[in-house]
């Protein structure tokens, strides 16, 4: 815990993040179970209100929440594809005032995830609280197209009231004092050594070996990148593919990408050491995603010497400079994947070296220590 800074006392979370009761404990999705390490080293107690995910009961992703200081209230999931879903949010809002109002009442801090429901009631209410301190954490794209709801957020954010602070993924022209570009923590002091003594002995090999981390559907580019592999000339220079991440298409990939010539290997969800390990062993990421923030594994796979090969969207060109520290692909087509390929097969030991060494000074704006030094001089400022 940083020196000379003072502990609050109490805390409110409020978002969409899955959490689920088992055994009598409660998990909940992993990169924000770790946040909360920090979140402890400045608040007394912590209450975290979320949405009941008991559909991923077996997903590894998520982990125990064992903070006896942390009190989890599991919300109703609500929303889907159908219209008498989509019907059933408009009943759902009124209770959400309802159930919310008592618990920002009584926090002077709280910490918001948007875009979501629980964030519109909130957006509302930072209006009525104006000497509370709102951190309203936008998780999406911040700048390009987006659905008309998740644009209808962006726009009430901008105009927020002094008392809310909006961070966002990258740097954008602004007159907004109170909103910040902010890096999504995902690494540890562990995960920097060994990243660090990973790095050291790392280099290029006539067998590459790639990884893609993340949700398996066709907006994360998924059949793009299959298809591209297909259609890949220099196949024998591939040594394997991973690919890390669950989804209802897993059967449809697994035979999209049989007798391609490329060894692919389907992890599914996995928890984080084993990642690691696949960062470890990976030369480069792939992630040819439609749209995107700026997703963490982009800065997990930095710190582990792995090359990121990355859409050009978002605030991901912020942070990775075409053939300098990975390569952006842009447009996002089948053919232009190949394009960057070639380039990759052709990269030398000395350049790959400069790429991975760059990248692993770039990771430290991931790590929980950076993100607790912000949070405390930027957001919780007193």
């Amino acid at each position: 815990m940083q020196k000379n800074i003072p502990r609050d006392n109490k805390l409110l979370i409020i978002s969409d993040t899955g959490m689920f009761k088992k055994d009598k404990h409660y998990y909940a999705f992993g990169p924000v179970v770790k946040e909360l390490e920090i979140f402890k080293e400045r608040f007394n107690s912590i209450v975290w209100i979320g949405y009941e995910r008991i559909d991923n009961i077996d997903n590894k992703s998520y982990l125990k929440v064992d903070l006896t200081s942390v009190t989890m209230l599991p919300l109703k999931r609500v929303g889907g594809k159908t219209f008498f879903k989509k019907i059933e949010i408009l009943f759902f809002y009124p209770f959400l005032f309802f159930k919310l109002f008592k618990h920002i009442y009584a926090h002077k801090y709280l910490h918001i995830r948007a875009p979501s429901h629980p964030a519109v009631v909130a957006m509302f209410y930072s209006f009525l609280f104006p000497k509370k301190t709102f951190w309203f954490k936008y998780a999406g794209n911040w700048k390009e197209k987006a659905s008309k709801y998740y644009e209808l957020q962006r726009f009430v954010l901008k105009h927020l009231s002094k008392n809310s602070i909006i961070t966002v993924n990258g740097k954008w022209h602004t007159k907004n004092n109170n909103i910040l570009a902010f890096e999504n923590p995902c690494l540890n002091d562990k995960d920097r050594e060994q990243g660090k003594n990973i790095i050291l002995n790392k280099k290029l090999e006539r067998q590459l070996v790639f990884c893609f981390v993340g949700a398996l559907n066709e907006g994360k580019g998924v059949s793009l990148l299959i298809n591209a592999l297909k259609e890949l000339k220099n196949k024998e220079r591939i040594k394997e593919f991973h690919f890390v991440g669950g989804s209802s298409k897993l059967l449809y990939y697994k035979k999209m990408a049989n007798d391609i010539g490329v060894k692919i290997i389907f992890h599914g969800y996995i928890e984080k050491e084993a990642i690691n390990e696949i960062y470890a062993k990976s030369h480069f990421i792939i992630l040819p995603s439609k749209s995107e923030g700026f997703p963490k594994v982009i800065g997990e796979a930095m710190n582990f010497g792995c090359v990121p090969i990355v859409s050009d969207i978002s605030s991901i060109g912020q942070y990775i400079k075409h053939c300098k520290n990975g390569f952006l692909l842009k447009p996002i087509t089948k053919n232009q994947l190949i394009t960057i390929l070639d380039e990759v097969f052709a990269l030398n030991q000395k350049k790959y070296r400069e790429m991975i060494l760059n990248n692993y000074t770039i990771a430290e704006k991931f790590t929980y220590n950076y993100y607790l030094k912000r949070m405390n001089t930027e957001i919780f400022k007193n």
